[in-house]
């Protein structure tokens, strides 16, 4: 559905380009490389949140207030940790009405270690604040849980030299927006899709006929393709390296084995550690000098964080 025509949502508008309305970084700061997701992304989420939301309108704000009624309204991060989605959540706002004036004051990224805090200033008509209050705080407070418990993580690993990875365990027309989180919250992202690079899995290496046979397979349809090979013991280490992969992510293996898996690397192929991994244990992975360390609980296990809207008197 769009904007326009979606059935059942009354009064949308067409959101201004996400982004806009979200103070950029300074160019200088480390996080100045996040990319902001674009529209195709942004809208379908909206439209979805909307749909479950405004599906009927909403008969309570409609009958209290005038459609001329303003108000100023204040979002507010109740607890510390890492901002993400602020120009979701103002593209919410003007998606169900135009006039919101939406004036942020923090950026994507940013990290606050005290609370409560003042993240932006809305004046507009209170039905579209009303309206869109739930809908905005879900998708700002989920994106928020993602960044901050990824930065933590990346804190978790500073000094080792390991980059940390998400993984495609995200929720279904939220990809885009759960990894770019990732991204806010200083992490790396993995293939976002199958179609990005070739990556052998369990019931890959079942079906066709193990490690290698897999690798050799792939090396010959898919050449111009990265490709990573899932390993769950040394001896398919071996034999991965021995077909010449790009990457082996070493699949729930003790510390003493990944060890022996990175020194049997070395110069060859570069390492991912995954499976089992938590923040408590995850510099313990680390220090066994893989290159990588992915973990699905980024975007999986996130808590939400406790953010608020808030209207003045």
């Amino acid at each position: 559905m769009t904007a326009a025509d979606g059935p059942g949502t009354p009064g949308l508008a067409e959101p201004p380009a996400p982004g806009n309305q979200v103070r950029q970084p300074d160019p200088s700061s480390p996080d100045a490389w996040i990319q902001h997701p674009d529209a195709g992304a942004v809208v379908p989420v909206i439209l979805a949140a909307l749909n479950d939301d405004y599906v009927g309108g909403d008969p309570t704000s409609e009958g209290l207030f005038d459609a001329d009624f303003v108000c100023t309204a204040i979002l507010l991060l109740k607890e510390p940790g890492v901002v993400c989605g602020l120009g979701v959540a103002a593209s919410v706002f003007a998606m169900l009405d135009p006039r919101v004036q939406f004036f942020p004051l923090a950026a994507d990224g940013d990290r606050f270690e005290t609370a409560p805090a003042e993240l932006a200033r809305i004046h507009a008509p209170a039905r579209a604040v009303l309206s869109g209050e739930r809908s905005a705080l879900n998708i700002l407070g989920h994106l928020s849980g993602i960044a901050t418990l990824t930065a933590r993580c990346v804190a978790e690993l500073q000094g080792t030299g390991t980059t940390l990875l998400d993984t495609r365990k995200t929720l279904p027309g939220l990809r885009k927006l759960e990894k770019y989180a990732v991204r806010c919250g200083g992490g790396t992202n993995h293939r976002s899709n199958l179609g990005e690079a070739l990556l052998v899995k369990d019931n890959h290496k079942r079906l066709a006929g193990g490690v290698a046979a897999a690798a050799v397979r792939l090396r010959e349809t898919h050449p111009e393709l990265s490709l990573e090979v899932e390993a769950d013991t040394l001896d398919e280490v071996r034999a991965a390296l021995d077909v010449g992969v790009d990457r082996i992510l070493l699949d729930n293996m003790s510390p003493a084995e990944l060890r022996e898996a990175v020194a049997m690397c070395a110069g060859r192929a570069r390492t991912e550690a995954s499976g089992g991994i938590t923040l408590a244990n995850l510099r313990e992975v680390a220090e066994t000098g893989v290159d990588f360390v992915s973990m699905g609980a980024l975007t999986h296990s996130a808590r939400s964080l406790d953010v608020s809207l808030e209207v003045a008197e």
